[in-house]
C-alpha cells in the first residue's frame, strides 16, 4: 500500500476500491487554512464585545496571541493535498465593512487568501490526480445572507462541474465514483444547501475541546463506546486551549502543545481500526498535519482492513 500521500487512494488495494469512503481512514486538516491567516485583519463577528475591547486597547499584545493560538496549519493546501489530507475544514465568511463580493477563511480572524482563489487551487490539483477524492466542508458562514450564499454556491458548481457528487450517490466507493468522474463531496453547512443537491449536509466532528492528548483520547473514547455514526464522521485530535491557559502559558503557542502531546495522540491513533463495526473510525483529522506524521499514520490503518491472503475483515482493538 503506498503511503506517500499524493495518489494515495488510486494506490489502496483493489480489495478496497469497493469499500464505501465512510469506512475508510481519511486523513483530514482541522481549520485548514489558517496557514495564511492575516495578522492585522478584523476579528470575526462572533468575538465578545470584551475581547474585541481588550483587542482595541493592547492590540501589539493580542494580536501576536491570536496569531500563535488561531494558526493551527504550517502548509498550503496544495501541499496538504499532495501528503494526502482528503478531508478540510474550511470556514467561509465575508470580512465586515468590505464592499467586494470576496469571501475569506476564518479562525478569530481572516485569511490572507480568498476562497474562491483557494478553492481553484484545489480544482487545479485534482486535474492532475483525477483518481483521488476530497470532502470539501465549508461551514460558519459569517457575515453571508441569502444572496451572498446563492453567488458562492454558484461559483462552487461553475468551478468544480461534473466532479461534484451529487448527495444522492447511494454508492460512495472508490470504483463507482471514479466511475462517475466525481472527486469532490462539498458540505455545506447551511439551509441554503437543501436546494442544492450537489451539496452534502454537514459532517459530525467529535472535538473534544481539551488541553492535553488524555484528554482527547479520553473524550474520542467515549464517543468510540456510544457507537459510530451513520455515514461520514469526523475524530479531531486537535487540542484546544482556553483563554485562561493562553494567558498564563506566554511562551506557549498552539504548535508547541500540539508536538508535546503527539507521542501520547500517535500511541492512541496506532491502535484505531476504520470499518463499518461501532468502534470503527473514518476521518482523522489534526493540526500541523504537514509538520507530523498524521497522513500516514491514518492511511496506514487502511491496511487493517485486509488480510494477508487478500479477503476483507473487520478487526478491533
Amino acid at each position: 500500500m503506498d503511503h506517500c500521500g499524493r495518489d494515495w487512494m488510486s494506490a489502496l488495494p483493489e480489495r478496497l476500491w469497493d469499500v464505501p469512503l465512510t469506512d475508510l481512514a481519511i486523513p483530514g486538516s482541522h481549520d485548514a487554512m489558517s496557514y495564511c491567516l492575516d495578522v492585522n485583519s478584523p476579528l470575526v463577528r462572533t468575538e465578545s464585545d470584551s475581547f474585541r475591547f481588550l483587542d482595541g486597547l493592547f492590540y501589539c499584545i493580542t494580536r501576536p496571541a491570536i496569531f500563535k493560538w488561531a494558526t493551527t496549519q504550517d502548509k498550503s493546501i496544495e501541499e496538504q493535498l499532495s501528503m494526502g489530507i482528503r478531508f478540510f475544514d474550511l470556514r467561509v465568511a465575508h470580512k465586515p465593512h468590505d464592499s467586494s463580493s470576496d469571501l475569506y477563511f476564518t479562525h478569530v480572524i481572516y485569511t490572507h487568501l480568498t476562497v474562491l482563489e483557494t478553492l481553484s487551487s484545489v480544482a487545479a490539483w485534482l486535474e492532475s490526480h483525477p483518481r483521488e477524492v476530497v470532502i470539501l466542508a465549508c461551514s460558519h458562514f459569517e457575515g453571508m445572507d441569502d444572496r451572498c450564499h446563492e453567488s458562492f454556491i454558484f461559483h462552487l458548481k461553475e468551478l468544480f462541474g461534473s466532479k461534484l457528487c451529487p448527495r444522492t450517490e447511494s454508492a460512495l466507493t472508490l470504483r463507482r465514483l471514479w466511475a462517475s468522474g466525481y472527486q469532490v463531496i462539498l458540505t455545506y453547512d447551511s439551509q441554503s444547501a437543501a436546494r442544492h443537491q450537489q451539496l452534502w449536509p454537514d459532517i459530525p466532528y467529535h472535538w473534544a475541546n481539551q488541553p492535553t492528548a488524555q484528554g482527547v483520547i479520553s473524550y474520542l473514547d467515549r464517543c468510540k463506546d456510544q457507537g459510530r455514526p451513520e455515514g461520514f464522521f469526523i475524530s479531531g485530535l486537535n487540542l484546544t486551549a482556553e483563554r485562561y491557559y493562553i494567558a498564563t502559558n506566554p511562551w506557549q503557542s498552539l504548535r508547541t502543545l500540539t508536538m508535546s502531546n503527539w507521542e501520547c495522540l500517535t500511541k492512541w491513533l496506532e491502535r484505531q481500526v476504520p470499518g463499518s463495526e461501532p468502534r470503527g473510525l473514518n476521518i482523522i483529522a489534526g493540526d500541523f498535519v504537514g509538520t507530523l506524521p498524521l497522513c500516514s499514520l491514518v492511511i496506514s490503518l487502511n491496511r487493517k482492513l485486509v488480510q494477508e491472503n487478500g479477503s476483507l475483515i473487520n478487526r478491533w482493538s
